[in-house]
């Protein structure tokens, strides 16, 4: 009996080693074909910070297996890595190449994030794309002239080419958008979508009217102002205030009283609340202020 029970005791240890085996096996991609194996490496080696392996495994596997049920997430992974390591421009084309090739992947919102936030960092950034021109600073210039005949922004300029102040001197070259921006916000998506000449650049959620207030339609951004004083019924608000809902910046349409602006609200924000604007956290809505100019377009739908 006792030896009996002593091969049971070793058989069921036996068969837990066995069962840790195949897990920590397949944990580390030894089951699977190479391409499984290869994100698994990529993987490892990413999370301990060898990025340069795993940016090779990533694109053995991409380039090899380009049918692999494995490619849209080395393709996210990839982006990520060259993200990590400021190849911005790189970054974008994976994030780019997976929205097209996967447009059912569950990774697409993840991807879509992340290709956003490369956009507005390439925007930001003195790096000249397809997208952007050069312009070579005459005798005369000043930013706001170069800003209004680029269709862009101070902010802008001085964000995308590194100024500190608004000094600029001749021959200087700076960068600029040759695009236009142009806005949809989607009412029942609560999102807010900027494109530049029809190409995706970033999604931001929003807010919008209370009792489905928020016009639709399509509508042009007429003024821009930064800590905006609020005047309410028998009241100015002074930015700053708790009671200022406008929070840090303004862009109002050619509809008068409405328009896209901040919030004081620690509320979420994708809430019907406004008296009929588009709200956004003031940390997006600056964002965006830098980026579009007066004469914009906006449309509204439901």
């Amino acid at each position: 009996m006792r030896r009996q029970v002593i091969v049971g005791a070793a058989v069921g240890l036996g068969a837990l080693v066995g069962v840790g085996a195949v897990v920590i096996a397949s944990h580390q991609g030894w089951f699977g074909g190479k391409d499984r194996q290869l994100l698994a490496q990529a993987s490892r080696n990413a999370q301990q910070g060898r990025l340069d392996e795993a940016q090779t495994q990533l694109e053995d596997l991409i380039g090899t297996f380009p049918d692999s049920p494995w490619a849209d997430d080395a393709m996210l992974k990839l982006g990520e890595a060259y993200e990590a390591q400021q190849n911005l421009v790189e970054a974008r084309a994976m994030y780019r190449m997976l929205l097209e090739r996967f447009p059912e992947s569950s990774l697409i919102s993840r991807t879509q994030e992340r290709l956003g936030q490369v956009n507005v960092s390439l925007l930001f950034s003195p790096i000249v794309t397809e997208l952007d021109t050069v312009h070579q600073v005459q005798r005369g210039d000043t930013l706001g002239k170069i800003a209004s005949a680029n269709r862009t922004t101070v902010e802008f300029l001085k964000r995308a080419n590194g100024l500190t102040s608004d000094t600029i001197r001749p021959q200087q070259k700076l960068k600029v958008p040759k695009g236009r921006f142009t806005i949809v916000v989607d009412k029942s998506q609560k999102q807010l979508l900027l494109t530049e000449d029809n190409q995706f650049i970033k999604s931001y959620p929003v807010g919008t009217g209370k009792d489905d207030s928020t016009p639709e339609g399509t509508f042009t951004i007429v003024n821009r102002i930064p800590d905006p004083v609020w005047y309410k019924q028998g009241a100015v608000v002074p930015q700053g205030s708790p009671e200022n809902i406008l929070g840090t910046r303004w862009m109002g349409f050619d509809k008068a009283g409405y328009g896209i602006h901040g919030s004081v609200d620690p509320a979420p924000i994708s809430q019907q609340a406004t008296a009929g604007c588009v709200r956004m956290t003031n940390s997006d809505v600056e964002e965006l202020f830098a980026i579009v100019p007066i004469g914009t377009e906006v449309t509204i739908v439901n």
